[in-house]
């Protein structure tokens, strides 16, 4: 084991492979994988998987492989190949080679054909919903196929002319030949190959014979020198197929397979079927929605790569399948952003405010910190003229008695800047709107000339209205009206969804120091959260979206 990395007794899965390997060690380097279908997007759940898998090999000093399951040509595409190496390395996983199955084509084929000369797999011609009947149930054993029987030879000719393409899609395909009393079902003589007449991304039209996951799965894990093929709980029931592969083909010291809990998020969809449904819907932006867990979506967002690898490592090991609370998610994103972020002021509703008795033509550069968590983020230089902006929902006429911002005839600290009293509310005569407020600055309260000449109770951000820059800011809530997860098999998702779950606010108003942020770029808007600048929007108008929010005092009362 490297003695670098700490052996976590916490993680029962870590743990249970330390004593085996303590008892039963293999001759080669610890290696583990992951093995997407490139036929969708990651999501956090797909993270903890990856995690778990990469933490193993590295703890061993082992290596780490990705390796696509591109084995069925109908629903892959080399994007979502792409999409996936780039997510992987953005969250820090990266793979130390990347396999494709569909490289091991020959091999997995000549691996079949090694069971068809030993008697255990045979062409069947039934149709798949005869397959399924001829299955039987769990409380009730298979049938054997009508073509179980036939002759080694036989079986060797047709397999060759499904190669061939000599038979129509779907028309036969291979099954292993092991026992359809089994209380297993997995092991009824599960389908190896079935025939498919479509290009595929890499070998074109190579092929038109495809083997199924369980079949190809311990055959890849087996040529790459895989010694642990960790997934999650719903395969556990597959390993007796995933051994019995292995057992057949004489495996020499063959990978062990062994399971860890699936991982769901309260409110949060993980399943990519459903998923899947919600993009082609459009009921969602896309794969990567702000509101969705695929790491595009929380990329996009804002969510820092290594505030998801903390929340996946606070959720340490499970066993069974678990659903976490998103809003641990969002506390790693505060306890990450925390530090490294610079403050701003925003006015996401604005108000005009004129300061009456400031010069019309005076402008004060003020200096504020960016960071009062980490000085070496400096500070920068804020101006304030004599009209600002504030927080609508900062100024009331009749505000209760806990209310401690501005008010008529109250007073107010504008952070960093001055105390303002409210004299006059102007107001739209047409609707009764608020439209300006009047006020007056008190020049001896400059923030940092020690004035203690009087306390007031709040304190307000502020933007000055000459020099403010407009942005769009976008908000979210949980997608879910429900937090349970769905378990549905026909969802009405409009039924579901909050309709609250993204607002957009245009017309928002920042300090100037905002239009220098890059893509991707993280802020404190203060009071307001951390956000992030949408990717690839240099140039362009400044749209911003909030990563999460910041406990308001005020809302809790």
């Amino acid at each position: 084991m490297n003695q670098d990395t700490a052996y976590s007794t916490d993680h029962y899965l870590y743990r249970l492979i330390h004593e085996e390997q303590e008892a039963s060690p293999f001759s080669r380097s610890m290696c583990t994988r992951f093995p997407p279908e490139p036929n969708g997007y990651l999501h956090i759940g797909s993270a903890y998987a990856i995690h778990t898998s990469y933490m193993l090999a590295k703890q061993y000093g082992g290596s780490f492989h990705l390796r696509f399951d591109d084995t069925n040509p109908l629903k892959e595409d080399i994007h979502y190949v792409h999409s996936i190496i780039e997510d992987m390395k953005w969250l820090g996983y990266d793979p130390d080679y990347i396999y494709y199955g569909s490289d091991y084509s020959e091999q997995i084929y000549q691996a079949a054909v090694t069971l068809i000369r030993k008697g255990k797999a045979y062409v069947c011609d039934l149709a798949p919903d005869e397959v399924a009947k001829y299955r039987g149930t769990l409380t009730e054993p298979g049938r054997n196929s009508p073509y179980r029987s036939r002759t080694i030879q036989e079986n060797l000719e047709l397999f060759t002319n499904m190669r061939q393409g000599v038979f129509p899609t779907a028309s036969k395909v291979l099954r292993a030949k092991i026992d359809m009393s089994s209380p297993n079902m997995n092991l009824r003589d599960p389908v190896l190959y079935r025939i498919i007449h479509a290009a595929h991304y890499r070998t074109k039209d190579n092929w038109c014979i495809y083997p199924m996951y369980d079949f190809a799965h311990p055959i890849q894990d087996a040529i790459e020198g895989i010694t642990y093929s960790l997934c999650s709980l719903e395969f556990k029931d597959h390993r007796p197929l995933y051994e019995w592969v292995l057992r057949e083909l004489e495996v020499p010291e063959p990978p062990r397979q062994r399971e860890f809990g699936r991982l769901n998020l309260t409110g949060v969809v993980t399943s990519k079927r459903y998923l899947r449904q919600l993009v082609e819907e459009r009921l969602v932006e896309g794969w990567d929605d702000p509101r969705l867990p695929t790491i595009r979506g929380l990329r996009r967002r804002g969510y820092t790569s290594e505030s998801i690898r903390a929340f996946i490592e606070e959720i340490g090991s499970i066993r069974t399948e678990s659903t976490a609370n998103i809003s641990l998610l969002d506390h790693y994103a505060r306890q990450d952003l925390q530090d490294r972020t610079s403050g701003i002021m925003a006015v996401l509703h604005p108000l005009k405010v004129v300061i009456t008795n400031y010069p019309e033509d005076k402008v004060e550069w003020l200096q504020l910190e960016n960071n009062p968590h980490n000085e070496q983020l400096g500070q920068r230089d804020v101006p304030f003229s004599r009209t600002i902006y504030i927080e609508r929902d900062d100024f009331l006429e009749q505000p209760p008695s806990q209310f401690h911002r501005l008010r008529p005839n109250g007073e107010v600290r504008l952070k960093g800047a001055y105390f303002i009293r409210c004299d006059e509310v102007i107001k739209d005569p047409a609707t009764d709107e608020i439209t300006e407020l009047r006020c007056t600055y008190d020049p001896v309260t400059k923030s940092g000339t020690g004035f203690t000449g009087r306390k007031v109770k709040g304190t307000i951000h502020w933007v000055s209205a000459a020099h403010a820059v407009e942005a769009v800011v976008h908000l979210y809530e949980n997608l879910l009206l429900d937090e349970s997860v769905p378990k549905d098999n026909d969802i009405i998702w409009t039924d579901r969804i909050c309709p609250d779950s993204h607002t957009r606010i245009s017309n928002v108003m920042l300090e100037p120091w905002a239009a220098q942020a890059l893509t991707e770029q993280r802020f404190q808007f203060i009071r307001h959260g951390y956000f992030a600048r949408e990717q690839g929007r240099e140039g362009t108008h400044l749209e911003f979206h909030r990563i999460v929010p910041l406990k308001d005092s005020w809302v809790k009362k």
